[in-house]
């Protein structure tokens, strides 16, 4: 993860702060972030974000707020309080990776002006991010852990699995370790309550992850889309759903695009008011018009059904 720029952020030792592009609101950063009260990965409690983030040496315990849509300010607080936390860059990296604040969205915005599908959203839901899963495991097992049941079900079931093998720094989860679920059987996760296959694509994901077979750094480095995609889906478990999941999310690939996601489906159908879901035809029909920016044409898309 490359450390961004000095000149988008401030350390004023107490705090952070992190200079947004013109084309970001704080509020529908935090509508989308709110969507599930099953969330385990942070809280929001008025207006404010608060979670322990995974640092390369250390865990930082946070609390992020915006006096503007322009500054969003990042406070340490517990037992990280600044001297205990050595390297800020990874802070405000983290953090400008997470809400993808490096893309430059005017385009996006302008192609959407004139797009039958993306006008309403783009307007309704301005300066909002492709909030990701900065973390390849992470990414992967929620894409597993998601496959073929409703949004609400899989919260249930992550929280479930971050609470039972991830690491607690007070009162804050930090979602489990390849390598500590790479140690794991089938069995272990059975009180889980997801199927036995889910279970095995989550032990087999972590191996991979845990032995350098799988990485971020692997997937980033392959010539294209298609490559990165088909790296993907010839690991068992990980279907063309999830992989364009993952590289949307995790690795930011503009042109992910999960044309099966069931979700995705449902947007277009009340966009268009159809009774019955699109065909993949039809699908594709008006994504001429998105090339290069299928992810974020999806994510919009997304953000109508909540």
């Amino acid at each position: 993860m490359e450390t961004i720029p000095q000149d988008v952020w401030e350390d004023e030792h107490n705090r952070l702060r992190i200079f947004t592009p013109e084309e970001f609101s704080f509020k529908e950063n935090l509508n989308y972030l709110s969507r599930s009260a099953d969330e385990c990965m942070f809280d929001i409690l008025d207006e404010k974000i608060y979670r322990a983030l995974p640092l390369k040496n250390e865990t930082a315990l946070i609390e992020m707020s915006a006096e503007t849509d322009r500054i969003i300010h990042v406070r340490f607080f517990s037992n990280t309080t600044p001297e205990y936390i050595s390297d800020r860059a990874e802070v405000a990296t983290y953090i400008w990776n997470w809400f993808d604040l490096e893309t430059n969205l005017q385009p996006f915005y302008q192609l959407a002006k004139n797009d039958p599908l993306l006008h309403e959203p783009t307007a309704r839901f301005f300066g909002l991010r492709n909030v990701g899963l900065p973390n390849l495991f992470e990414a992967l097992a929620w894409g597993i852990i998601g496959q073929q049941i409703n949004l609400s079900y899989a919260y249930t079931l992550k929280r479930s699995f971050v609470e039972k093998f991830g690491d607690q720094v007070e009162n804050y989860w930090l979602f489990p370790r390849p390598e500590k679920i790479a140690r794991l059987h089938v069995e272990d996760l059975f009180d889980l309550k997801m199927t036995a296959r889910k279970r095995e694509y989550l032990i087999g994901v972590a191996k991979l992850i845990t032995n350098g077979e799988l990485s971020k750094a692997k997937l980033l480095a392959a010539e294209d889309f298609k490559t990165a995609e088909t790296m993907l889906t010839r690991i068992r478990g990980i279907g063309p759903w999830t992989s364009n999941y993952v590289l949307m999310r995790c690795l930011r690939y503009p042109s992910a695009f999960p044309i099966d996601d069931v979700g995705l489906q449902n947007a277009f159908k009340l966009m268009l008011g159809y009774k019955e879901k699109p065909t993949k035809e039809e699908i594709r029909h008006y994504a001429k018009n998105w090339q290069g920016w299928e992810t974020y044409a999806t994510f919009y898309l997304w953000r109508m059904l909540y």
